[in-house]
């Protein structure tokens, strides 16, 4: 993704838009962490928090933002109200820091975590 004026060009890229997007995500309620977006590299194993960019996959299409999410949710939330979440948080704190649309965010329960301490 690139924005040019007359002092220049700014450009974006995909890796470093992951790494918004995943930052983002890991503050939402009910999220665990990332997963594998391949289902036979592991279900739900949830990656280390380190990594910002693994478990998105970001396409940029004609100035327009293409978000995919692969996420871990604890087990006892409820999902639809916890990927809404992630959705709206990532659509938002993307298009504050970068100034562009978002199209579109997807995303992917791979799997839910359980407390082992119930």
């Amino acid at each position: 993704m690139a924005e040019e004026n007359f002092l220049g060009r700014v450009e974006v890229s995909p890796n470093a838009i992951a790494s918004l997007a995943g930052q983002a995500v890991l503050e939402c309620y009910g999220v665990v962490g990332m997963a594998n977006k391949n289902l036979r590299d592991g279900i739900g194993e949830v990656l280390a928090r380190g990594n910002l960019r693994r478990g998105i996959e970001v396409k940029v299409v004609e100035r327009e933002i293409y978000i995919d999410l692969y996420v871990v949710i604890q087990y006892g939330t409820r999902i639809s109200e916890v990927a809404h979440g992630i959705m709206n948080r990532v659509k938002f704190n993307v298009e504050k820091s970068l100034g562009m649309p978002v199209a579109l965010v997807n995303v992917h329960v791979q799997g839910l975590r359980v407390d082992d301490a119930k």
